[in-house]
C-alpha cells in the first residue's frame, strides 16, 4: 500500500456513496494499491478517540464498490490491518453480485461507430480528463442503460454534464442516488432532507461536432445575446422538461425539484449565455447606471424575449411553474474542466493547461469581468480556491425559484453561488470568492513558450483564431 495525498483522496472519495461527508471520524490517512484497484481510508474520532477503516475496491467491470466501513475501534494499528486485508497488491477484482448485469466498458465500442470527440479522448492530451470521465462513469449509482452509447455517439455532452453533477454532489458530501429512471438524482443531506434533479442540456436544432466546428463569437447586438435566441433556446428546453412533471410523480412529489441545464445550443455558447438564462428566469437584465455619481447596477424588467414567438420571459414569476423549485446551471461542463481538476490536484501534466477569460469584479456596479490567464498547476491559480485546487462547483450556479412550493434550501448544495429574491432584488450569495464568468482552456506542449495574459487579451496578439482552443 502507498500512501494518497490529500487531493488525490478527495478525488478517489468522489466513488463513496457520500462523497467527502464524514460523521464524527473524520479521514486522517489513506493508502492505495500500485495497481489502482483498492483504496481506504483510516478514520479518527477526536471526542471518542476511537477510529475507523474504510475501504473502495473495483468490480470486475470496473465500478467501485464499498467492501468496508467500520467505526469505534480502538487503535490506528487495528483500523490500519483491517484495510490492508481488502488492499492486497494484485488481488483479483470483486465478482459481480448475483442478478447484477455487468457495466458496459465506457471506452469500448465494440466498432460501432462513435463521434469524434468522443475519439479525442484517446489522445495524449485529453488523457487526464479520460482518466476523471471513466473514474466518475464508474462511480455512478445506475447510470441508464443507454448511457455508453449516448457517450460515445452525439449526446456525449449530455452525458458529460451528469458527470459533472455527480462530482458537484459529492464534492459536497450529500449522498447519490439513482433508484428511478427520472429524474436523474436524489440527493440527500445527513438530516434526512433531499431534493431530486434532472439533468439537461440545450441543443443545437442540427447537430454539430463539438471537436471539429469552430466557437462561433457571441451575437454583436446586446439585446440579442441577453434576450435573444439563447434565452429562447433555454426557455424550450426547460419548458418541455416542465410539460413531463416530474414534480407531481409519486417518489417525488412534496419534496424539492430543480433542473440542471448546461447550453451547448451553439459552440462556444457557454462562455456567454449565461446572462440570457438569468434574463429568462427572472425577467430581467442588468445594466450599469449613475446613481448619485456612483456606478451602480441596475435591474431592467422585460416581459417577452426577442424573436416571433414572444416567450414570455420570468419563468420564475408564473405561478403556475410553482413545481419547479431551482435552475442549476454551469458554464464549465466540458472536457477541458475534466483535465483542468485532475492537473490542477496531481500539479503535474505532460502538457501546459493555460485557462484564460474572466474572473466575476465584485466592485459595486460593475458589469463586466477581469481578464485572467494562468497556467493551471501554477500556484496563483490554485490559490483562487481554499482547497488548493480547482474545486468541481467553482462554477456552479443556482438560482431559485421565489413562488416555489418546495423550495430547494441554500443548505443542500452550500459550496454553489445562490442567486434568489430579496425583497424586490434579486441577489446573490457566493460560496467561492472567486468565480469564473467564462473562460477557454489552452493545452500545448511543454516545449512551447508559456502564453501570458497579453497574449490573450493584448494588441496584436499572437493568437490567431485557429489556435484558439475550444472549451470542449
Amino acid at each position: 500500500m502507498k500512501l494518497i495525498p490529500q487531493t488525490m483522496f478527495d478525488l478517489y472519495a468522489l466513488s463513496l456513496p457520500w462523497g467527502l461527508s464524514f460523521i464524527d471520524h473524520m479521514p486522517y490517512t489513506g493508502w492505495i494499491t500500485d495497481d489502482g484497484r483498492s483504496w481506504g481510508v483510516l478514520t479518527h474520532d477526536d471526542v471518542a478517540n476511537t477510529f475507523g477503516c474504510v475501504a473502495m475496491r473495483q468490480r470486475v467491470d470496473l465500478v467501485w464498490v464499498l467492501v468496508l466501513d467500520e467505526t469505534g475501534l480502538d487503535s490506528f494499528d487495528e483500523a490500519k490491518r483491517r484495510i490492508a486485508v481488502h488492499l492486497q497488491e494484485g488481488a483479483p477484482r470483486e465478482l459481480m453480485p448475483p442478478n447484477t448485469a455487468r457495466r458496459p466498458n465506457l471506452f469500448d465500442s465494440n466498432n460501432l461507430p462513435t463521434c469524434t470527440l468522443f475519439q479525442h479522448l484517446s489522445s495524449k492530451s485529453r488523457h487526464k480528463a479520460a482518466w476523471m470521465i471513466g473514474h466518475l462513469y464508474y462511480s455512478m449509482p445506475r447510470p441508464d442503460d443507454n448511457w455508453v452509447r449516448d457517450f460515445q455517439t452525439e449526446n456525449l455532452h449530455t452525458r458529460l454534464w451528469e458527470l459533472h453533477l455527480l462530482a458537484c454532489f459529492r464534492e459536497q458530501g450529500r449522498f447519490v442516488s439513482q433508484q428511478y429512471r427520472s429524474p436523474d438524482f436524489r440527493i440527500s443531506r445527513r438530516n434526512g432532507e433531499c431534493a431530486w434533479i434532472e439533468a439537461v442540456t440545450t441543443n443545437p436544432s442540427e447537430r454539430y461536432d463539438h471537436a471539429t466546428t469552430r466557437a462561433e463569437p457571441p451575437p454583436s447586438d446586446l439585446m440579442e445575446r441577453l434576450i435573444g435566441q439563447a434565452a429562447v433556446r433555454f426557455a424550450n428546453t426547460i419548458r418541455n422538461k416542465l410539460q413531463r412533471g416530474y414534480d407531481q410523480l409519486t417518489h417525488v412529489a412534496g419534496q424539492p425539484f430543480a433542473l440542471a441545464i448546461a447550453d451547448f445550443h451553439a459552440q462556444g455558447s457557454m462562455t456567454w449565455s449565461r446572462q440570457a438564462l438569468i434574463a429568462y428566469l427572472y425577467g430581467e437584465y442588468a445594466t450599469t447606471q449613475e446613481i448619485d455619481g456612483t456606478k451602480q447596477a441596475v435591474g431592467v424588467k422585460i416581459e417577452h424575449l426577442l424573436g416571433e414567438q414572444k416567450t414570455p420571459a420570468g419563468l420564475f414569476r408564473f405561478p403556475e411553474n410553482a413545481g419547479l423549485s431551482a435552475v442549476i446551471f454551469s458554464n464549465g461542463c466540458s472536457l477541458a474542466k475534466f483535465g483542468r481538476v485532475l492537473v490542477s490536484m496531481t500539479q503535474h501534466d505532460e502538457f501546459t493547461n493555460t485557462r484564460f477569460g474572466e474572473i466575476f469584479d465584485r466592485t459595486p456596479g460593475a458589469l463586466t469581468g477581469l481578464p485572467f490567464c494562468l497556467d493551471v498547476v501554477s500556484p496563483e491559480y490554485r490559490d483562487l480556491w481554499p482547497q488548493g485546487y480547482e474545486p468541481w462547483s467553482a462554477e456552479l450556479e443556482i438560482f431559485h425559484n421565489p413562488l416555489a412550493k418546495h423550495p430547494l434550501s441554500r443548505e443542500m448544495l452550500p459550496e454553489a453561488t445562490h442567486w434568489f429574491v430579496r425583497g424586490k432584488e434579486t441577489v446573490c450569495e457566493a460560496f467561492y470568492e472567486t468565480q469564473i464568468l467564462y473562460s477557454h482552456t489552452f493545452v500545448q506542449p511543454k516545449t512551447q513558450p508559456p502564453l501570458t495574459l497579453e497574449h490573450f487579451f493584448g494588441e496584436g496578439s499572437e493568437a490567431s483564431d485557429a489556435e484558439l482552443p475550444e472549451e470542449l
